[in-house]
């Protein structure tokens, strides 16, 4: 890899044309030297002012950030106690809470290996995702417990709810709060080396375009990550107050909050799960100054505004940060004549990029409407011709490749799948159609497998979303290739309508061919009560597909 001081970058853009490798216009930040070193040690190292690291939304329980690395050791102890080992696998099912970050922190201090799930996944799923994974112990809640039975795994509660009429058909160890009680003081405990080349997470991707995989990083990744947390923090902003309202077992939530914001010194409130009254209650009462939120949310926001700004006092809300699908232009302008002092904050990232992508940082960034930001910190980008594979220009629409310290070493058990997404340079191929303007801002405008081909035409179902929703009584969109004989595909729409409404699947159909290319028309409409998505909101457009050839 070329020296970038040697190299001739346009300070606009970013890109370099004798490379054909967009840089990121971000102010770079060294990794440490140190390769023997863990991230856990690298956050509990990191300096900063803070106090409060966690608050408990619902209890109003705080951890400052002296019990939080407390907390750690001795839920580090217990591990070790438990026979837990550098290279173990240790899975942990259970809905947001302040014990979270802390089991996450201490399973990766001594080199063992973190995966997550969805609590709301059934037995099945579990037992998949164990069969891949091989985790050697369980951190759930006793509502999950009883999805667990016959497992052989030994489990710790994260509650105290113990379900006595299934906990015969478990092994349950300990709780977390026992743990929290161990001494340490006088504890020596021996340690195996950690390197930061060393596996830390094993989180596992959305699967919306093929089946789930587990997506190994390492630390050295994470510490790419929390690294630009800290990096883009300032002080001029004051002390700043994030709301964790997405789940901290994906990336997202994970990488954000229950890790990340450690290095700023910020304080992070936590919703056990989502849920629109709590989180506007939150921001309330914690005067929270950033909120994440996926895209259907932020259409809650704006379709139900003048009931919130009546209800709940926002004032101390500046920025909400939005990612996991493309916001359309019109759906900003309107979230922003609602909640003109609020700004959108959109961003893009990948499980197997660890969180890194592209984000907007200031109001004036914020303005770029329709674009996911800059380039993170230290990421190179290229825009690559998905037919001819030749690497594009400014402006040129084509897949997103991205490559840095924080890319994933590859995927769990899947040689195939790594060789076909990290290629022999580093270059992670992210499957997004994009491209990056002349400032140097990334524009998504689809998934390269979700492009809808219409007659040999390219049509990006995110774009007919974006209008669909643009109507007045529409709430939610989705639009998928429906297979014809004679113009290959055709984009055909699943909407849900608002409540009362009953506007005609004839009438949506000529709302967007007014507005739209003859190629970009929809022609089949289904009405349906929700939009399947992942906790990212990304739409599973799969099922979709699933459901509509079922009924030919």
């Amino acid at each position: 890899m070329a020296e970038i001081s040697s190299l001739r970058i346009d300070p606009r853009s970013g890109f370099c044309s004798s490379n054909s490798t967009f840089y990121s216009k971000r102010v770079p930040f060294p990794l440490p030297s140190n390769h023997a070193l863990d991230i856990t040690t690298f956050i509990s190292s990191y300096p900063h002012h803070g106090k409060t690291a966690f608050i408990d939304a619902a209890t109003g329980r705080h951890l400052s950030f002296s019990q939080l690395w407390q907390s750690v050791d001795s839920v580090s102890t217990c591990l070790s106690e438990l026979g837990i080992q550098k290279g173990n696998v240790v899975i942990i099912i259970a809905p947001n809470s302040i014990f979270l970050p802390i089991v996450c922190l201490s399973v990766m201090s001594f080199g063992a290996i973190i995966t997550t799930s969805n609590p709301l996944n059934t037995s099945r799923e579990f037992a998949v995702q164990m069969a891949d994974s091989k985790p050697v112990l369980v951190f759930t809640t006793a509502q999950v417990v009883p999805k667990l039975a016959g497992s052989p795994l030994p489990i710790v509660l994260l509650d105290e709810q113990v379900a006595t009429e299934k906990t015969g058909q478990v092994k349950i160890v300990t709780t977390i709060s026992e743990m929290l009680k161990k001494e340490t003081k006088d504890k020596i405990r021996v340690k195996d080396r950690v390197y930061q080349d060393d596996a830390a997470t094993l989180l596992y991707s959305s699967g919306t375009t093929g089946a789930s995989k587990g997506v190994i990083s390492s630390h050295r990744n994470l510490m790419a990550l929390t690294q630009s947390f800290s990096h883009l923090s300032n002080p001029e902003k004051g002390e700043q107050t994030h709301l964790c309202a997405v789940p901290m077992f994906h990336i997202y939530g994970f990488g954000a909050f229950a890790i990340g914001k450690l290095t700023q010194g910020s304080k992070v409130v936590i919703l056990s799960k989502f849920d629109m009254k709590e989180m506007l209650s939150a921001v309330e009462k914690y005067r929270v100054t950033c909120l994440p939120l996926v895209p259907p949310i932020l259409l809650v926001m704006v379709k139900e505004a003048d009931v919130i700004r009546k209800k709940y006092d926002l004032s101390s809300l500046q920025s909400i940060v939005c990612g996991g699908a493309p916001l359309s232009k019109d759906l900003i302008n309107r979230f922003r004549e609602k909640f003109p002092s609020i700004y959108i904050r959109q961003g893009y990232a990948m499980t197997e990029s660890t969180g890194f992508g592209a984000s907007m940082e200031t109001p004036e960034e914020c303005l770029k409407y329709g674009s996911v930001g800059l380039l993170s910190p230290n990421l190179e980008a290229k825009i690559v011709d998905p037919t001819t594979g030749m690497a594009l220009e400014v402006n040129q629409k084509g897949e997103l490749w991205v490559r840095g310290p924080s890319i994933m070493k590859g995927y769990l058990n899947n040689a195939e799948a790594t060789a076909a997404t990290l290629d022999s340079q580093g270059w992670l191929k992210t499957g997004d159609l994009c491209y990056i303007d002349d400032d140097g801002y990334v524009y998504v405008v689809d998934r390269l497998k979700e492009l809808i081909k219409y007659k040999g035409y390219q049509v990006p179902p995110a774009e007919l979303e974006a209008l669909l929703l643009s109507h007045p009584q529409i709430s939610g969109a989705a639009v998928i290739p429906f297979p014809d004989e004679e113009v290959g595909q055709y984009p055909m729409a699943y909407v849900v309508r608002n409540s009362g409404s009953n506007i005609s699947d004839t009438a949506l159909m000529d709302f967007v061919a007014k507005q739209v290319a003859p190629y970009k028309r929809i022609r089949k409409v289904a009405f349906v009560t929700s939009i399947p998505k992942n906790p990212s909101g990304k739409i599973l457009r799969r099922e979709l597909i699933k459901l509509a050839i079922s009924k030919i």
